[in-house]
């Protein structure tokens, strides 16, 4: 089972994750209006902390294909992650990102809203190396804090030919049960990880991550 979070926003959050026992470190570049969005040079720092000890993830917020594949050609993340409706991991962009990043991978979100998001995730088949199944907010997909319909998502993971990570709610509370009913390649946690105040993402919360972690693996195990 595969752990990842996202809002990560110093190198000092990225390395107590890893310590917690996450796979994947996520973070937010390029919107202010995102939560816990940081700037590039921030980002290189976290990334540059990380370096092989975990895997690398960049939500590039811009609405252009092309400044994309430019911040993330300054960055090198290993993984691309697209969650806003603008720009997609179409079979086009994915052969651009690609030939201008070798070795990189394209994380595609899906919103979980109805079960036409099947159709939309099979749409990614042959583009998208990952989809994130998530829930819908002002933000893009993503970042909402709120749990969906797992019987989509297990719909998902049984019918479409990509690995999944599911994410929308994830916490220490609800993952073993997420795990056990929909049986994901991955999950993934924002909001519930992290100590928020007033609605803005501070920083991760070191325990609530490990017993994400923990209770993630224990369900896997038992599957």
């Amino acid at each position: 089972m595969v752990t990842q979070v996202f809002s990560i926003q110093t190198p000092e959050e990225a390395l107590e994750c890893i310590r917690a026992g996450i796979d994947q470190i996520g973070l937010l570049v390029g919107d202010a209006s995102c939560p816990a969005c940081i700037d590039v040079e921030r980002a290189r720092a976290v990334f540059d902390a990380i370096g092989h000890l975990a895997v690398k993830l960049a939500i590039i917020m811009v609405r252009d294909e092309d400044l994309v594949i430019e911040i993330a050609k300054e960055l090198r993340p290993d993984i691309v992650h697209l969650c806003d409706e603008v720009v997609f991991a179409t079979h086009a962009f994915a052969a651009k990102l690609k030939a201008a990043i070798p070795g990189i991978r394209l994380m595609q979100a899906v919103s979980v809203d109805g079960p036409e998001c099947v159709t939309v995730a099979k749409s990614y088949e042959g583009a998208a190396d990952y989809l994130m199944t998530d829930t819908l907010c002002q933000y893009g997909i993503g970042a909402s804090g709120i749990v969906h319909d797992w019987d989509l998502d297990r719909r998902i993971v049984e019918e479409v030919n990509i690995p999944v990570v599911l994410a929308g709610g994830l916490s220490a509370d609800n993952v073993y049960d997420a795990v056990q009913k929909v049986r994901p390649w991955g999950v993934d946690s924002l909001t519930k990880t992290s100590v928020v105040e007033n609605g803005v993402v501070l920083r991760k919360d070191p325990e609530k991550v490990r017993l994400f972690v923990e209770n993630a693996r224990r369900a896997a195990r038992e599957i």
